[in-house]
């Protein structure tokens, strides 16, 4: 087995807890999660939202779609209900945050990891194609800039399955690591052509137990890996036999139990 690799929340704790929201990023990192993985959309008053489909149908209950609307606009949604749509006949029930159920800007999901008492990994996922096109990434960097995150050795990385985008990512904030997403097994050996020397590749998991030989290229190749979405202990345990430095879960609580199980039985 190789090193224990990073645990990083998929959009936060979202097993359990609505994707996207502080309420299952907090829950993630209180759990003891290395680090948090979010998508991000531009508003049509340029503030970059954690949000992974263009409309909000299915997270939000209207066809707004992002990119049309006003951080004003998608402040006033709720963004968790959907997930546990009969919460409110439970009375036991805990109180519910009404922030944390709220549309969550990139902005406060970092300065909630900066405030953190310790070190947070975090990758941002930008999604295309998208109506700004180049301006998503424009203003990752200069968020990235902000937090003084844009040097080499920082918490962050940004990830596309876009190879155009992170050439672009790259050339805004070439301190920035790269992760190449990877959806189709017969696109590696194109990409593998052209992605940079020190770029990560994101393969999905479902690749990596459909075909080993992937993993086996992608590492042979020189790239580390950061896998999605790692869930349960069958998938971890091929990410591990390949030496995957960071594995992208839904279940980030039960995957460090897994792992922290891993070390009792090494002791």
């Amino acid at each position: 087995m190789q090193d224990r690799p990073l645990v990083l929340a998929h959009r936060g704790a979202s097993h359990d807890h609505a994707e996207h929201t502080l309420g299952a990023y907090l829950a993630a990192l209180e759990a003891g999660a290395d680090g948090v993985e979010c998508d991000v959309r531009l508003t049509a008053d340029g503030h970059l939202v954690c949000v992974h489909d263009r409309d909000l149908r299915r997270t939000a209950s209207t066809r707004g779609i992002v990119s049309t609307m006003d951080l004003a606009e998608l402040s006033e949604l709720d963004f968790s209900s959907w997930k546990h749509p009969w919460a409110d006949l439970d009375d036991e029930r805990p109180d519910l945050v009404e922030e944390h159920g709220r549309v969550l800007t990139l902005r406060k999901l970092f300065e909630v990891c900066a405030d953190f008492d310790r070190r947070i990994e975090i990758a941002v996922e930008t999604k295309h194609p998208t109506r700004y096109g180049g301006l998503v990434e424009r203003r990752v960097a200069d968020l990235l800039q902000d937090f003084g995150w844009d040097e080499p050795g920082g918490p962050a990385r940004v990830m596309s399955f876009s190879h155009t985008a992170l050439q672009r990512m790259e050339r805004l904030a070439p301190g920035v690591q790269v992760v190449q997403l990877l959806e189709h097994i017969p696109y590696w050996p194109v990409l593998r052509r052209v992605v940079g020397r020190d770029w990560l590749v994101g393969p999905g998991v479902k690749l990596l137990h459909e075909s080993p030989r992937l993993g086996r290229s992608i590492t042979a190749a020189g790239h580390d890996m950061h896998v999605w979405t790692v869930n349960t202990d069958d998938d971890l345990r091929v990410c591990q036999e390949l030496g995957v430095k960071a594995v992208i879960s839904d279940r980030p609580a039960y995957l460090l139990d897994l792992l922290d199980g891993q070390s009792d039985q090494a002791g």
